[in-house]
């Protein structure tokens, strides 16, 4: 396989158990037709990893801005989950990122 599942949530293995469950349906209930399923379920699964490493990068860069700011979290009482989902959110937005 030429994609790799490094920090994600799911398994390479799991990613492409799910590309494979897709292609088989879109398949079988004719809404997609191919001459092979294996290129076309690697594909895919290439794009599910790609999407789920851009959300892995954003939750690490919004991790290391927390960090820069733990003290001010501190002194709002603000907590270390409810400022990462604000600041993901934000992030993501000004990147154009969809969550």
């Amino acid at each position: 396989m030429g994609y790799t599942a490094t920090r994600m949530r799911l398994t390479a293995h799991e990613i492409e158990f799910i590309a494979r469950k897709i292609v088989k349906t879109l398949v079988a209930e004719e809404v997609l037709e191919v001459d092979a399923e294996g290129p076309v379920v690697e594909g895919l699964a290439k794009v599910v990893a790609d999407e789920l490493a851009v959300e892995d990068r954003l939750n690490e860069e919004v991790r290391e801005v927390l960090i820069q700011h733990s003290e001010e979290m501190q002194r709002q009482n603000i907590t270390y989950t409810e400022m990462f989902n604000k600041l993901k959110r934000k992030m993501a937005k000004e990147k154009g990122i969809v969550l």
